[in-house]
């Protein structure tokens, strides 16, 4: 008995034949079974889209809205900021004229005071020239 059969050129060529022939009738099978399937794959791949769409679109609505509540908020701070500027400048401005005020009125009582001593002076040299 043979333990190698030697294969010639025409066995080789009728293997490779229905190894071809096999592998097209699987690639027929699964188109076949491709093709029952595909308006199932269809309807699925439009639902996750149509999903993917609608959470796109809420994703958006969202950063939109979180967009215009961060401006808002912005606004507002600054709108707060400006006003404790402008409070801090009428405060500071009515600081410098009360401070202004009170160097008057010490300046006024103080040429009051001066007025005051030299007109005893010179009533006192008056009565002096007087007495002479």
């Amino acid at each position: 008995m043979a333990l190698f059969k030697e294969k010639n050129f025409n066995d080789v060529m009728d293997e490779r034949a229905k190894a071809r022939q096999a592998m097209a009738e699987r690639a027929k099978k699964a188109a076949e079974a491709m093709k029952a399937t595909a308006a199932e794959r269809m309807a699925e791949r439009m639902k996750i889209a149509t999903e993917r769409n609608e959470r796109q679109a809420k994703k958006a609505a969202e950063k939109e809205a979180a967009r215009i509540a961060e401006a808002e908020r912005k606004e507002a701070e600054r709108k707060a900021a400006e006003e404790a500027r402008i409070k801090a400048e009428e405060e500071a401005k009515a600081a410098k004229e009360a401070q202004e005020a009170a160097h008057l009125r010490a300046m006024i009582e103080l040429l009051a005071e001066q007025k005051s001593r030299r007109d005893a002076r010179y009533a006192a040299r008056k009565e002096r020239q007087k007495k002479k």
